[in-house]
């Protein structure tokens, strides 16, 4: 059998207790990452955690709000710590709000920019004095299609995302002396919580899914298991002499200006 493509590697994880961060701390764990999972959902955080233990692979969790400093330095000095090294660092945590510009409170653009933005400024800085210590190391962060266009009422959304993107440009060239690759992923229309909250703001919920779906030559919604393939290829070798990019997972949703999916597609006969 092949070796795990992540034996001997440690990850932090934000948002990681459901969702993208849910697949992608599931994924890296079975590839043989030791995983700290970190988020405000305590309870499937920690059910998480067992879960993985218990399939025989390593995993801690950390109660970690990820717009507090304090918190987040703590969650990955703790990962350090426990596991002895930390590698990896998957920035999952995110966070949307529907609406108009003009009827947004400050609260809700901070909040917004705290958990989609600020958060990973607090993660690399203090996860950097342990990516150093290794030979390699890399920090994934999860932006969206919203990082390359835009969609009505997310403006506050469409912003953070537009700067998870440039951000990860900038860690990619400031650290890279350091051993370090940075990269970005950018999910379409992909089902999680976020996707179910934000389409529970419209009047038919399923009927907006249905048109949108539309709009994606594939004809389907990613699931969070196609993005955690594309953080488990930045977060090792396969993916060695690429940093400071981005990689879509859209179903081909931004290779077309204009798109009607009219019939069924292989993919939807075919469901995974």
């Amino acid at each position: 059998m092949p070796d795990k493509r992540l034996a001997g590697q440690a990850a932090w994880i934000s948002g990681g207790a459901s969702g993208m961060g849910e697949a992608v701390a599931e994924l890296f764990a079975q590839e043989g990452a030791r995983v700290a999972v970190a988020d405000i959902q305590k309870e499937r955080g920690q059910q998480l955690a067992a879960r993985i233990a218990k399939a025989g692979g390593e995993a801690c969790f950390s109660y970690c709000d990820v717009t507090q400093e304090a918190q987040v330095q703590t969650s990955v000095d703790q990962a350090a710590t426990r596991f002895g090294s930390l590698q990896i660092l998957v920035n999952c945590a995110g966070v949307v709000h529907v609406g108009p510009l003009h009827e947004y409170s400050e609260a809700d653009w901070d909040l917004l920019m705290g958990v989609n933005v600020k958060s990973i400024f607090f993660s690399l800085k203090h996860a950097l004095p342990h990516l150093r210590r290794g030979r390699r190391s890399y920090v994934v962060n999860i932006g969206s299609v919203g990082s390359l266009i835009s969609q009505g009422l997310t403006p506050a959304y469409i912003a953070s995302k537009h700067a998870v993107l440039g951000l990860s440009r900038s860690i990619a060239l400031d650290y890279a002396a350091d051993g370090l690759r940075c990269n970005c992923i950018c999910p379409g229309i992909t089902d999680t919580p976020m996707l179910r909250y934000h389409l529970s703001t419209t009047p038919d919920p399923e009927a907006t899914l249905a048109a949108r779906l539309r709009r994606v030559p594939m004809g389907v919604a990613m699931y969070p298991p196609d993005i955690a393939r594309a953080a488990l290829y930045f977060s090792c070798e396969d993916s060695s002499g690429i940093t400071g990019t981005s990689l879509v997972v859209d179903g081909g949703y931004l290779a077309a200006a204009e798109w009607e999916t009219a019939t069924p597609t292989q993919f939807m006969k075919d469901p995974r």
